[in-house]
């Protein structure tokens, strides 16, 4: 395995980062998840547009280099390890900085590019998930947007680490964690964007809430609109989602993934959820295979 290191490939034993740097200190750093299908980086314009809005908010998109720059670190990373389909994770932290907490003007940052094969099944094969998923309300409340704006995705994931802790401590298990915003209200879970169904609306967390509007999620509602389907985005208690008719949850590596049990209740894989997941899929093999 290789990775990609400020500007080189070396080996995955060898990609290390100065225990200084201020992305491993302080979590100073953003990211993006992306998806590789066919040597390709999957809605690479959106994962750029929002990776430099993390670093704008950071106040380094100054040191950020292009986006062809950046997106050929993650073709050449993949390609090194041989890879057609796969996961990528591209950060760029403010650097090594003196160790205070106020950061210092100029920025050489360190970028780095991890992979990892991932192969999809696309419309006749099998899903990259094994199995529909269950999800579970957690305590845990989403970090207002007051305190962290939430449509940043920076190295500070403490929020939905804490919200899958729960999940382990808890004596239903489930897949995903149902995170609500401090008045109550479902934003999404802990590494994904939530929807369900209800008498044949597609309905999701509004994007002014608490909550981070994922790629995927972006391409799902564009997906639900070249369709017709009814869209309403709002504010919805878990209640809203034992009750629906579908559920389903979206991010770039699951890309479309039913859910079968909400808090204890039983749901069933709808026609909705399932056009939405074939229609991705024909999406992306449009885009990348054919």
């Amino acid at each position: 395995m290789q990775y990609h290191v400020d500007g080189e490939l070396v080996p995955a034993e060898e990609a290390t980062v100065n225990v200084r740097d201020r992305g491993f200190a302080y979590g100073d750093a953003a990211f993006e998840t992306l998806r590789v299908y066919n040597g390709e980086i999957f809605e690479w314009e959106a994962h750029f547009d929002r990776l430099a809005r993390t670093c704008r908010l950071l106040d380094f998109d100054e040191a950020m280099p292009p986006a062809d720059d950046l997106r050929q670190r993650v073709r050449d990373t993949v390609a090194a390890n041989d890879f057609a389909d796969a996961y990528a994770k591209l950060s760029i932290t403010r650097g090594v900085q003196p160790g205070t907490l106020t950061p210092e003007p100029r920025v050489a940052p360190t970028i780095t590019v991890i992979v990892s094969e991932l192969p999809r099944g696309g419309t006749d094969g099998e899903a990259v998930w094994n199995e529909p998923a269950t999800v579970q309300t957690v305590e845990t409340r989403k970090i207002p947007s007051a305190a962290l704006p939430a449509n940043a995705k920076t190295h500070n994931y403490l929020n939905g680490i804490l919200a899958r802790l729960e999940l382990q401590h808890s004596d239903r298990e489930a897949d995903e964690a149902l995170v609500r915003d401090v008045e109550g209200y479902v934003t999404e879970g802990a590494t994904s964007n939530v929807f369900f169904v209800d008498n044949g609306t597609l309905k999701t967390p509004t994007s002014s809430q608490d909550l981070l509007p994922g790629v995927t999620r972006g391409v799902v509602l564009d997906l639900a609109h070249e369709e017709g389907f009814p869209i309403e985005d709002g504010t919805y208690a878990p209640s809203d989602f034992r009750a629906a008719d579908e559920v389903f949850l979206t991010n770039s590596t699951w890309e479309v993934r039913p859910v079968t049990r909400v808090d204890g209740v039983t749901l069933g894989v709808g026609p909705m959820t399932k056009l939405l997941g074939k229609l991705f899929d024909e999406r992306v093999e449009r885009e990348h295979y054919d």
